[in-house]
């Protein structure tokens, strides 16, 4: 719930009133993680069938959940920690929920709660097509409204398009990573969590 009190604060004191900025201010791929995060902890806290029986689409999701957000944390602090006024969180508290409390918070859920099934590298790789999809449109939205939500994606800030293409692969590279440690680690859980639920072997 302080991830959507967070996000809505921020929104009704800063873009309310301004369809611009408003359609700008869910155009952040921070706030766009931190809305699927928000949905991700709702749904796993409402007890449904799905949530109390893990299915492998549901940990698929919450593997998402948890990625979106590290790459959040990770962007920030490395690119972005010094331009709140342009990532339009200008309330500090708002500033610290939505790029640092929520993926730390998302962070632990995963650790805490491991995944009920194995999810492979090559599985976890699908968890790439949305921030691809989300780039593809940004960079075609802001052709037409020159307006970019972060400053490494404006050629004119990052030496021009080769600059742009050049971070864009870095952070790729990064995701990829991101995408096989946490898949380890999540594999790593989920077995020592099953080894824990089975019941010891009958003696003989």
């Amino acid at each position: 719930m302080l991830d959507l009190i967070a996000m809505a604060w921020q929104f009704f004191n800063g873009s309310a009133g301004d369809p611009f900025r408003q359609t700008n201010f869910f155009s952040f791929f921070t706030i766009q993680s931190n809305l699927i995060a928000a949905v991700v902890l709702l749904i796993g806290a409402s007890g449904l069938p799905f949530v109390e029986r893990p299915t492998w689409t549901w940990d698929l999701v919450r593997g998402a959940a948890a990625i979106y957000l590290t790459l959040t944390f990770v962007v920030f602090a490395l690119l972005l920690s010094d331009i709140t006024d342009e990532l339009q969180t200008t309330i500090p508290w708002v500033n610290a929920v939505v790029h640092q409390i929520v993926p730390v918070v998302m962070i632990l859920d995963f650790l805490i709660v491991p995944l009920a099934h194995r999810i492979s590298f090559r599985q976890s790789l699908v968890w790439i097509v949305y921030p691809l999809l989300w780039l593809a449109y940004t960079l075609i939205r802001a052709q037409i409204v020159g307006w970019y939500p972060y400053p490494f994606l404006n050629p004119a800030e990052s030496g021009g398009w080769l600059g742009v293409a050049a971070i864009c692969v870095v952070i790729l590279i990064g995701f990829v990573a991101a995408c096989w440690l946490m898949t380890a680690v999540g594999r790593a859980l989920t077995d020592s969590a099953a080894r824990r639920a089975s019941p010891l072997s009958p003696s003989r």
